[in-house]
């Protein structure tokens, strides 16, 4: 599995996901609507919103592994290494490195042209808060903020959960994440019905958010930044986040960096205060989202680094 993890996050680094291809995510997406749909067409009580919240996120994320592992069963008996890229190419939608990258990247070539609303539009992609009326300062916290935090959720979790259990779970993990952006708020909407949709992401993410942890200190220090800084900051700022996860590689990469993140975002004209991490040793600029993504790209090639290390460590002494 390890051998096919790391084909797949080459693939991905290189190729990415073209919008010819067809992408699992997209179809995970409509199932949920479609399930949503018919699982509140009639008025519910917060215990009901509940329950059927719960069968909701068993049903995406059942058939999304079920569905999976058919397929390949199906292309492995055509042929194994028929069956072997197309686990990789399935394991490479999971992961989000190029993607995520080059989004950071297009709100950084905005700046640097001085084009301040095509910027907040880019930004506008990655993030939920509104975007329309952020200075340039704020737009690069978005953005660094959004790289640092999906470092965790769209890389090294799918990655893990790959390592162990093959397209599969890969799968399966993307869909546990994908019902918790799309209905794990804590609105009048979604507070119940989407309550075990963002548990059941919360605990998914708890050990690949520590081993980030761990990642983003080297990353930063094989990048030029921090490691110390990366590492102080976790331990002090990363429980003030509302997240028992995304708090750590955003702390991570606010005391890599010296710099301060959180503060005021405004979500459907409401204000929401974020707890601030990190000091401001420095102002924020456009080259702290270059230096974001360098730590972006560092991390999973430590940790793919690291699980080869303790495998090849594992098979020698048992050999």
């Amino acid at each position: 599995m390890i051998l096919v993890a790391s084909c797949a996050f080459l693939v991905d680094l290189l190729v990415g996901d073209p919008r010819w291809l067809p992408h699992p995510v997209i179809a995970i997406g409509r199932m949920i609507q479609a399930l949503e749909k018919r699982l509140r067409s009639s008025p519910l009580t917060p215990s009901q919103e509940r329950l059927r919240g719960a069968v909701l996120a068993l049903a995406v994320i059942a058939v999304s592994a079920g569905l999976t592992a058919m397929i390949l069963k199906l292309l492995y008996m055509v042929h194994p290494w028929v069956g072997k890229a197309a686990e990789v190419w399935l394991i490479s939608t999971t992961i989000a490195t190029r993607g995520l990258a080059a989004a950071g990247y297009q709100v950084a070539k905005q700046l640097r042209e001085e084009k301040i609303e095509q910027a907040r539009y880019e930004v506008g992609m990655i993030v939920s808060r509104d975007t329309s009326k952020l200075s340039q300062k704020e737009i690069i916290r978005a953005a660094v903020e959004s790289v640092a935090e999906n470092i965790v959720d769209a890389v090294i979790a799918p990655l893990f959960y790959a390592c162990i259990g093959g397209a599969p779970l890969a799968m399966a993990y993307r869909a546990a994440n994908t019902l918790d952006s799309m209905v794990g708020y804590k609105d009048e909407r979604y507070l119940h019905f989407g309550y075990v949709s963002a548990k059941l992401d919360d605990w998914l993410n708890w050990v690949p958010a520590r081993i980030t942890a761990i990642l983003i200190v080297l990353a930063s220090w094989l990048t030029g930044a921090s490691g110390a800084g990366a590492w102080k900051i976790i331990l002090r700022d990363a429980k003030k986040h509302p997240s028992p996860n995304s708090g750590i590689p955003e702390a991570g990469v606010a005391g890599a960096l010296g710099i301060r993140l959180g503060g005021y975002n405004v979500y459907h004209n409401r204000v929401s205060f974020r707890e601030y991490m990190g000091d401001a040793k420095q102002e924020l600029n456009i080259e702290h989202i270059d230096r974001t993504i360098r730590i972006l790209f560092f991390s999973p090639f430590l940790f793919l680094v690291g699980i080869w290390l303790i495998f090849l460590t594992w098979k020698g002494c048992f050999q």
